[in-house]
């Protein structure tokens, strides 16, 4: 019976990649024993066991990326987290380790390596993170997400997405859509979403322009995230603005609306572009500049407008938002040229690549 673990945590970034790609290994072989390797301070805690694997936790490894203290402790504290992964590899006996980048990958890449087991890695953003760039020098199977990667012996198989997403028929939702979120089905729908954990720049941002909304006719889904908010002013007899904080059925969503406001995380492009959804990206304006890489892919091809986060201003909205999701023949325009730029069939390729180094 064949044993896969696979490492990955923090955001659903790590996470979401991870969880599709086990349900693609277990629609192979359904015997097969998966267990998923995290940390505690991460998403991971609560998705991967009520998604029905088993986690087993390690010490988290924050690598920096400048010369300071955190940076002088890090041996330490790899020794500590390599130490409690050798102990779960030991007990698991994996026949292949997996990672997902981030803080868990490391410890992972690391015990792998010493007790030889075969290590594969998918890196999730067009620009590798560190993790990833160590596991990478530790393997020849690689794989990426986007093109162009700069990892060696790099294969691109795309991100794995759920499966709910990657076969989504949105016109066949729509209706259902509409109603479960009460918007009308007369209107064009705008859905504004900064990712699992919300994104302040663009819940201010479209919330103050909602007046703008309301005079052009447009309704507003807006996912704020679990620690975010949205108060529109009212206006009577105006359409819908529904402000949520957590959207379980992303199907629905993507379903229900016309065009997309949203970071541009390596999760929200694939899906956004799979399903064909116009989107306006607005890249994350931290980190090493994945987001705005990431969405290069369909914004060269089309699909959607690359804004700044501070472009993305009220004004901004104001002026470009609401004629958008007016213009009916050039969301079709974006929608077609969404369509079909990221493959969403990356589980199924990175299963075949993790039964390949399992051989």
């Amino acid at each position: 019976m064949s044993r896969v673990l696979l490492a990955g945590g923090g955001t659903a970034g790590h996470t979401s990649p991870l969880l599709a790609t086990a349900d693609a290994l277990r629609r192979r072989d359904p015997d097969i024993e998966i267990v998923a390797m995290g940390t505690a301070r991460g998403l991971e805690t609560r998705v991967i066991p009520a998604a029905g694997y088993p986690l087993e936790l390690v010490p988290p490894v924050p690598l920096s990326r400048s010369l300071n203290l955190d940076l002088l402790k890090t041996p330490l504290k790899v020794r500590a987290a390599v130490a409690a992964a050798l102990e779960v590899l030991d007990r698991i006996k994996p026949d292949v380790v997996v990672g997902f980048g981030g803080y868990v990958s490391v410890p992972a890449y690391l015990a792998a390596r010493r007790r030889a087991i075969p290590i594969v890695v998918h890196e999730g953003n067009a620009v590798p993170g560190i993790a990833n760039k160590l596991g990478a020098r530790l393997t020849s199977y690689v794989a990426t997400s986007f093109p162009g990667s700069s990892l060696p012996h790099a294969v691109l198989t795309g991100l794995p997405i759920r499966r709910l997403i990657s076969t989504l028929d949105r016109a066949a939702l729509r209706e259902e859509a509409l109603a479960h979120f009460g918007l009308r089905d007369d209107l064009p729908t705008l859905l504004v979403t900064g990712g699992s954990q919300g994104a302040r720049r663009l819940n201010e941002s479209v919330c103050a322009a909602a007046d703008a909304f309301a005079a052009a006719q447009v309704q507003v889904l807006h996912i704020v995230g679990p620690k975010g908010e949205a108060s529109p002013v009212p206006i009577e007899g105006g359409p819908p603005y529904v402000v949520v904080d957590f959207v379980d059925r992303m199907d629905l969503a993507y379903s229900a609306v016309d065009a997309v406001l949203c970071r541009c995380g390596s999760n929200t492009v694939t899906e956004v572009s799979g399903v064909g959804l116009p989107a306006i990206f607005v890249p994350l304006p931290i980190g090493n500049g994945e987001q705005a890489h990431n969405a290069e892919p369909v914004v060269d091809a089309g699909g959607a407008i690359l804004v700044s986060d501070t472009e993305l201003t009220p004004r901004w909205v104001r002026e470009h938002v609401p004629s958008l999701l007016n213009d009916e023949s050039r969301l079709a325009h974006m929608s077609s040229r969404a369509s079909g730029v990221i493959a969403l069939d990356g589980d199924e390729l990175l299963a075949d690549l993790i039964m390949k180094a399992m051989k």
